[in-house]
């Protein structure tokens, strides 16, 4: 199956899921094939549908706080993340949002690794993790939501970003400590459009999806 791949550079949460909502009728329809949208926020909070989320907002300042459908906590968005919102028609046999959950894991697993950074799953808790014991940390966020078997919503992966950010929130319930980046935890500066292109490819290669030509990219 193919998909169409739309790099967005950097764009705001609020235009790019207006964005995603207009591709989730499109593809429902049948207008538009599946989409993978990869793009870089601005500073900005954004809550899931989890009832307690809002508790988790510390001390937001000047940081926009969005509310949204997907489901998990509050997570943080912001330059130097890798965003990813695959916007997918699950067909038989894909119908299976926790195995898709899985898939997106994986893909960042592997991402991860092509970079030199062992990473695993946690027991029970959505995302990717490194290390050990008092050493172990997240390294990426998801949260989806499905219309009519369309996904959208995503995973978020630290690249080089700024952990800062995180310390005004309890990012999906947890204390701020526990979140670092592929760049922290490899002590170097990582070339962010180098993840931005194995994360695509190991996207598609999970999902089954593969794309006609290379990414486009759109202002």
């Amino acid at each position: 199956m193919h998909w169409q791949v739309l790099d967005l550079g950097t764009q705001s949460y609020r235009d790019v899921w207006a964005r995603q909502l207009e591709l989730v009728d499109q593809r429902q329809k049948d207008l538009v094939p599946d989409t993978l949208l990869v793009v870089e926020h601005p500073h900005v909070f954004t809550l899931g549908r989890r009832r307690d989320a809002r508790d988790n907002v510390l001390a937001p300042g000047d940081v926009e706080v969005i509310e949204i459908e997907r489901g998990g906590d509050v997570t943080y968005h912001g330059p130097g993340q890798l965003v990813a919102y695959p916007i997918v028609l699950l067909r038989d046999g894909e119908r299976d949002l926790h195995r898709f959950l899985r898939n997106l894991e994986e893909a960042v697993i592997r991402t991860c690794a092509r970079f030199g950074l062992a990473t695993d799953r946690e027991t029970g808790k959505t995302g990717v993790w490194t290390g050990a014991g008092r050493g172990r940390k997240k390294l990426c966020s998801m949260g989806i939501a499905c219309r009519k078997w369309v996904t959208f919503h995503g995973l978020a992966l630290n690249v080089a970003s700024d952990l800062t950010y995180f310390q005004r929130i309890n990012p999906c319930g947890f204390e701020s400590n526990i979140m670092s980046s592929v760049a922290a935890q490899l002590e170097k500066a990582i070339d962010v459009d180098a993840v931005r292109a194995a994360l695509v490819d190991e996207l598609g290669a999970v999902l089954g999806r593969t794309t006609a030509q290379p990414a486009a990219s759109v202002a």
